[in-house]
């Protein structure tokens, strides 16, 4: 295994605080996102250890484990550190996925999903749900990396989301658990000179009948997708919303109309 220092890949101090953490971590994040490096292919293995270095050390205790390793055996902390942590564990209780989807809504990039779907393929999804006085979020990941997991823990959210044992649940408790939300995915035709310069763009959602304003990134490109966070239909029982993916497709100039409109006339 080749050894890894979290506080290189970060490129931060080991006595970095919180929010130098998270801040060096948007930053690289940004640099590396998947959609801004779709013809580098190293990008993504970078992702990946961006990801996990973040995940470690801005969980407190995670970080002790790993620095208490490091002290002690030096460069081979990575390695020992690994041997007895799986990704479920590195990952669990991370806020990876909202940093991402904080990028999502300023940059239009794609959600965390889709996301870590190119990055680490579709072992992985991640959940989140609220109850009054109780809140959780996180990852969930099966067989991440394509490799048998071995004493891994399961996870207690994916127990709840088991239908039997929420039915189970609820009967018992007579309480309805949260159930998250549909996605809506919608269609949005732009000009190729509007996706161009970006910019304001009104679009009306029927399901919802919201009328919505959508900042258009610039150089969108065909076939892309704006994501916008909660504006697909409601959760229950306290469920988080779904989200509205909008495709991105052009649609012609009134004079690239009028002139095929002339060259049928023409060929007539």
């Amino acid at each position: 295994m080749a050894e890894i220092d979290y506080y290189k890949v970060l490129g931060v101090h080991q006595d970095a605080d919180s929010k130098q953490l998270k801040n060096a971590f948007r930053e690289l994040a940004f640099q590396y996102h998947p959609d801004r490096n779709k013809n580098n292919p190293q990008a993504s293995e970078k992702m990946k250890q961006i990801n996990e270095a973040y995940a470690v050390l801005s969980d407190p205790k995670k970080r002790q484990a790993y620095d208490s390793l490091k002290s002690k055996f030096g460069e081979s902390a990575y390695g020992k550190f690994r041997n007895g942590y799986s990704e479920r564990d590195i990952f669990s209780g991370s806020d990876i996925n909202h940093i991402f989807d904080e990028m999502a809504k300023a940059f239009g990039f794609r959600g965390v999903d889709e996301v870590f779907n190119d990055v680490y393929g579709k072992g992985f999804k991640t959940f989140e749900f609220k109850q009054p006085g109780f809140f959780a979020a996180g990852f969930v990941f099966s067989n991440l990396f394509g490799k048998k997991q071995t004493n891994s823990r399961k996870s207690t959210f994916k127990n709840l989301t088991n239908r039997v044992v929420r039915h189970a649940i609820e009967k018992l408790s007579g309480m309805e658990l949260p159930n998250h939300g549909n996605d809506i995915t919608e269609t949005i035709h732009l000009t190729p000179s509007h996706a161009a310069q970006g910019g304001p763009y009104a679009y009306f959602l029927k399901k919802k009948t919201k009328k919505l304003v959508i900042n258009i990134p610039k150089g969108i490109k065909e076939g892309q997708r704006i994501r916008l966070a909660g504006m697909g239909k409601s959760g229950s029982a306290g469920g988080l919303s779904g989200d509205l993916y909008l495709t991105v497709v052009f649609s012609k100039s009134w004079s690239q109309k009028i002139q095929e409109l002339t060259n049928r006339l023409i060929g007539n």
